[in-house]
């Protein structure tokens, strides 16, 4: 065989191990695991430092705690894919996914997903009981009472949908620290509240994509009118939450203040704003930057 032969044999595996693994990374929403990373690192930092604990000296939990929720969350997110893969072709957004294409088999998105959710509970069991159980919560709330029941045939299926996605931070915090304090319940708060404005936001700019695939989102029930008027009150909600986390400094009370009242103006802003679509947009791009800046000036602001 030549030269050229063999190099061009082996630039055609590289192609599909690259292929292969991105289609893996699709099939856990990798996106959806980074972001959710970043709140189970805050919960897990701010319990280190609220209980006087040196991160060198636990680098064992970091990890069977990061590990363990990455495997958790990659987990559900694939059976999500095995479940959805009937209307995710419906989708712009989803018809892409692998379990849609056929790069990935239902079946085999299933067992990559159970195997992906067994090592990773394991993992947290092995940091704290109250860590693992908060990671079956997670899963349970996502896979059965999100996916299998909610999305489909309720409108509050954003809120049952936030359940899952709020456990990250109390994921962390429990690792190091079982007694879960009031300011780990207030992390787990901001997650929780800040879901539905969020996803609202993207329901609205996809709205006729999920009319079609007969999701019961809030504006395809309800209209983008009533809509804004959730979005207004569950951003509201949000401004009572920087006062339990006082403790993290003047500095942050500030930050974090700011950013409410800055969302708040945005969300009351759609009442005369006349591009609907516009005003959902902002409201995406806004609530990205909210939860990743905010969670990060936790970390930074036990750090100087």
């Amino acid at each position: 065989m030549s030269n050229s032969r063999v190099i061009a044999d082996m630039k055609d595996a590289d192609i599909q191990v690259t292929t292969a693994w991105k289609d893996f990374l699709a099939l856990i929403k990798i996106g959806i695991v980074n972001s959710n990373l970043i709140t189970t690192f805050t919960g897990m930092w701010l319990a280190f430092y609220f209980t006087n604990t040196h991160f060198l000296n636990s680098l064992d939990t970091m990890f069977l705690t990061l590990a363990g929720s990455a495997l958790v969350m990659g987990g559900a997110c694939s059976i999500n894919n095995f479940i959805d893969r009937d209307i995710d072709h419906l989708m712009e957004r989803t018809k892409g996914r692998p379990t849609v294409t056929g790069k990935i088999t239902g079946s085999r998105a299933l067992l990559i997903g159970l195997l992906m959710i067994t090592l990773g509970t394991v993992f947290l069991f092995m940091t704290t009981v109250t860590a693992g159980v908060i990671g079956i919560i997670g899963i349970f709330s996502y896979v059965v009472l999100y996916t299998m029941w909610s999305k489909r045939q309720h409108v509050s299926n954003t809120v049952v949908g936030s359940i899952s996605g709020a456990v990250p931070p109390l994921i962390g915090w429990a690792a190091v620290d079982a007694d879960l304090s009031l300011m780990a319940w207030m992390l787990f708060a901001i997650v929780f509240i800040w879901q539905p404005p969020h996803f609202y936001a993207l329901a609205m700019k996809r709205c006729e994509e999920y009319r079609a695939a007969n999701i019961p989102m809030l504006p395809v029930v309800k209209g983008f009118k009533v809509t804004k008027h959730h979005s207004v009150a569950w951003v509201a909600a949000l401004l009572p939450i920087p006062f339990f986390l006082w403790d993290l400094g003047l500095p942050f009370f500030i930050l974090a203040t700011a950013f409410n009242l800055g969302w708040l103006a945005l969300a009351l802003s759609g009442y005369r704003m006349k591009d609907d679509l516009k005003w959902a947009r902002l409201m995406f791009v806004y609530s990205l930057n909210y939860l990743t800046i905010l969670f990060v000036a936790m970390v930074i602001v036990t750090v100087i």
